[in-house]
């Protein structure tokens, strides 16, 4: 492959589509469009926030590793992006707002609104989750079994006992009850010039010594608009909601899933890895070894795209 045809296949494309009558950020690398060809669709369920830019390095990473033989896209979560001029960040408020399209069920609808809208029936998907995406592919598991899953991959995984943890315990009383107190700053922040928040943002990383740059841009996005405000509301749910891990559909589909637990992670304390591990002898648990954070996508995209590829079966390598 010359060097002209690599930078063509390394750059993505990047839509802005109303899903689940909200919009959505898609951003695709590979093909745009899916023909009868595409046997298989990686597709990446993200964390909290939804917003599909912090994954372009892992997108990248993972996409050259399966020899740019398949798709790789990411689909944003309902309202955690900026709208383009000529969209609104809803497509019609009153059945938004009667779906509840932005709290935690409404997202979970909003991916298999996207599948069913986006991606053809006969299309073998690989799931790749982050944190409570790991929860929403479980749910979308459980409410259409008919999908067609070959892999799930559950990268930190958030799908139990969230507000039990050490980072649920501070971030509760936030989520839940001072979120309306947060939207003041936000707002403010807001108002700031582009080339202020960036600096701010850039601050506020900087104690990360390997951070990834391209996690700027994403960050000013969630400071524009109404992103950090959704976020923030289906994390309050996210809080009261994800209680009890849903054995049932992990064992109906423990074949099809590979959980990947942090050594240190204050979302999803190693206790419960020990747990589901004890719980379920034969399914596939991982545990870091390699000092990677909950928020990977800051400093180790491209070492976790690298170690997802290494675990997928040489059919999708090759």
């Amino acid at each position: 492959m010359d060097r002209v045809e690599k930078e063509r296949r390394d750059e993505p494309q990047i839509d802005f589509i109303y899903c689940h009558r909200a919009i959505t950020e898609v951003l695709k690398f590979g093909s745009c469009q899916l023909h009868s060809e595409h046997k298989v669709l990686f597709l990446i369920i993200p964390g909290n926030p939804g917003v599909v830019g912090f994954y372009k390095t892992f997108m990248q990473t993972l996409q050259r590793k399966l020899g740019y033989r398949h798709p790789v896209w990411a689909v944003s979560h309902a309202g955690h992006c900026v709208p383009p001029d000529s969209m609104d960040m809803v497509e019609d408020a009153s059945s938004a707002a009667e779906s509840d399209v932005f709290g935690l069920d409404g997202q979970i609808e909003h991916k298999l609104a996207f599948l069913r809208r986006h991606v053809p029936r006969d299309t073998s998907l690989v799931l790749l989750g982050h944190s409570i995406g790991c929860y929403i592919i479980l749910e979308m598991m459980k409410r259409n079994p008919e999908i067609k899953i070959l892999k799930s991959i559950m990268l930190f995984p958030t799908i139990e006992r969230m507000a039990q943890t050490p980072q649920g315990k501070v971030m509760t009383p936030l989520l839940c009850r001072l979120r309306y107190v947060a939207y003041l700053p936000l707002f403010l922040l807001s108002l700031l010039p582009e080339a202020l928040k960036a600096g701010l943002i850039r601050l506020a990383l900087g104690g990360i010594c390997s951070l990834d740059h391209t996690v700027v841009q994403p960050s000013l996005d969630l400071l524009s608009g109404d992103s950090a405000a959704n976020a923030m509301y289906m994390g309050g749910q996210e809080m009261k909601k994800v209680l009890e891990r849903d054995d049932i559909t992990i064992k109906k589909n423990l074949e099809k899933l590979i959980f990947y637990y942090g050594a240190t992670d204050h979302w999803c304390p190693v206790q419960y890895y020990h747990d589901i591990k004890q719980d379920f002898p034969h399914g596939d648990f991982r545990l870091c070894e390699n000092g990677f954070r909950h928020a990977f996508v800051l400093d180790a995209g491209r070492e976790v795209a690298q170690m997802v590829s290494e675990w997928i079966s040489v059919d999708y390598r090759t």
